[in-house]
């Protein structure tokens, strides 16, 4: 269902973007946030800015989705890279990475369900 969300926000982009879903205990989304914008072959994630939503929002998980605009879904270095980081770093906040999508046009790769996350 992340990727329902993810879908109109990042489906039909020429360039990069990534967003987060804030959400609670029950995984309702609280928040819907911007986290960055680029180019077309990347853009720069703070995770501190994601995590300090997140404590403002009370969020228990996150959700992080970004695009491939060149509708190739396999995960970049960078995006294992980022995935980590915010893991471990809202592991420290008792925040749980719920999953991290990635929407290429009319398909998606997701950490949760490839079991990487």
């Amino acid at each position: 269902s992340a990727y329902e969300h993810f879908y109109p926000l990042l489906s039909d982009l020429n360039h990069e973007e990534t967003w987060a879903l804030l959400t609670d205990r029950s995984n309702k989304v609280l928040s819907t946030l911007q986290v960055s914008r680029g180019g077309i072959s990347g853009t720069v994630v703070d995770i501190r800015l994601i995590l300090r939503e997140a404590l403002n929002h009370y969020a228990s998980g996150i959700l992080l989705g970004h695009n491939h605009p060149s509708g190739q879904c396999k995960p970049s270095p960078q995006d294992r890279q980022i995935t980590r980081k915010l893991k471990e770093a809202a592991q420290w906040m008792d925040i749980v990475l719920l999953d991290h999508i990635i929407v290429c046009g009319e398909t998606y790769f997701s950490y949760a369900d490839e079991g990487i996350l």
